[in-house]
C-alpha cells in the first residue's frame, strides 16, 4: 500500500507546474510578439500582453512573406515543408518495414551482414556523407526539386532496427498458421504483420515527421529556387536580415510549430502505445 503524503503530492505538483510554465512561457512570448506592431519590439522591453496587430501580421506573413529577406509566403513554405516531411516519413516507413521483414523472415546469404551494414550507418552523421550525397543528387538533376529534398533522406537504420526487433517478437506460430492457410510472404506481411505494427508505425510516423519537418542543412544545400524554400529556411533568412522584422519572424515561427503539434495531438495515444506496448 502506497502511503499518502500530502507534502509529497504538493511538492510533485509544484515541480510539474514549474516545468509546464518553463515550457509554455517561451511559446506564449512568441505568440505575444507576433501580435505586436514593428516598433513595439524595438523599444527594449517586450510586452507581456497580446497586441492588436495579430491578424495583420499573420495575414502579411501568410500571403506575401518578407521579400527583403528572399522569404516567400508562409503558405508556400509550409506546403514545401509538409510535402518534404510527408515524403521522408512515408519513404522511411515503407523501406524500413520491407527491410526488416526481409531480414527476419527470409533466409539468404549474408543476411546478418547486410543488417549490421545498415546498423553501422547509425554511427555516420549526416555531415560525413552530405557532400557525396549532394554530388549524386546533382548528377541526377534533382536539385531544386521535391525528389531531391526527400529521396536522399528516406533510408532509416533506426526504423529498420526497431521494426526488426518487433518482428522478432511475433510468435512463430503465426507464421506457421499463415503457411497452413496458404498465405504467401506478402499476404502474411499485409494481413498479419502490418495490423500488429500499427502502433509502432504511428510512433515512428510522429518521430520521422518531426525529423523531416525540422530539416534545415539539406534543403539549404540543394535548393536555390525560392519556390522550394521550407519554413525553417525562411525563418533563418528573416532573422539574418540587418534589421529583422521580429513580429513577422514570430508569426512565421508560430505557424511553423503548428503542424508538428497537431500531429502529436492527433496521434498521441498511438504514439505512447507504440513506445510502451510489448504484448502482441
Amino acid at each position: 500500500m502506497v502511503e499518502n503524503r500530502p507534502w509529497a503530492n504538493g511538492f510533485a505538483h509544484t515541480v510539474l507546474i514549474i516545468g509546464v510554465a518553463l515550457v509554455v512561457f517561451p511559446v506564449y512570448i512568441a505568440i505575444v510578439a507576433s501580435t505586436q506592431a514593428p516598433d513595439e519590439l524595438l523599444r527594449g522591453t517586450l510586452p507581456l500582453l497580446p497586441g492588436s496587430h495579430g491578424i495583420e501580421n499573420y495575414t502579411q506573413m501568410w500571403q506575401s512573406g518578407v521579400s527583403s529577406a528572399n522569404s516567400p509566403s508562409a503558405a508556400l513554405m509550409l506546403w514545401n515543408s509538409f510535402v518534404m516531411a510527408m515524403a521522408i516519413t512515408i519513404g522511411k516507413l515503407f523501406i524500413s518495414l520491407l527491410s526488416a521483414f526481409a531480414i527476419v523472415y527470409f533466409r539468404f546469404r549474408f543476411r546478418m551482414f547486410f543488417f549490421w551494414l545498415i546498423f553501422v550507418t547509425l554511427m555516420l552523421p549526416v555531415e560525413v556523407r552530405i557532400i557525396p550525397t549532394y554530388q549524386v543528387v546533382a548528377d541526377l538533376s534533382m536539385l531544386n526539386s521535391f525528389a531531391g529534398l526527400s529521396i536522399p533522406l528516406i533510408a532509416s537504420a533506426t526504423a529498420t532496427f526497431l521494426f526488426r526487433q518487433f518482428f522478432m517478437t511475433v510468435p512463430e506460430e503465426m507464421l506457421e498458421a499463415a503457411r497452413v492457410d496458404g498465405a504467401g510472404p506478402l499476404k502474411f506481411f499485409k494481413d498479419i504483420l502490418m495490423p500488429l505494427s500499427v502502433t509502432n508505425i504511428a510512433a515512428l510516423f510522429v518521430i520521422m515527421f518531426i525529423y523531416g519537418w525540422n530539416q534545415y542543412l539539406w534543403p539549404l544545400l540543394i535548393t536555390t529556387d525560392p519556390d522550394y524554400t521550407t519554413i525553417v529556411m525562411g525563418i533563418q533568412r528573416m532573422t539574418s536580415e540587418e534589421n529583422p522584422q521580429w513580429h513577422l519572424v514570430m508569426a512565421a515561427a508560430v505557424m511553423a510549430a503548428l503542424p508538428p503539434v497537431l500531429v502529436i495531438l492527433f496521434m498521441q495515444r498511438l504514439f505512447v502505445k507504440g513506445l510502451t506496448e510489448t504484448e502482441k
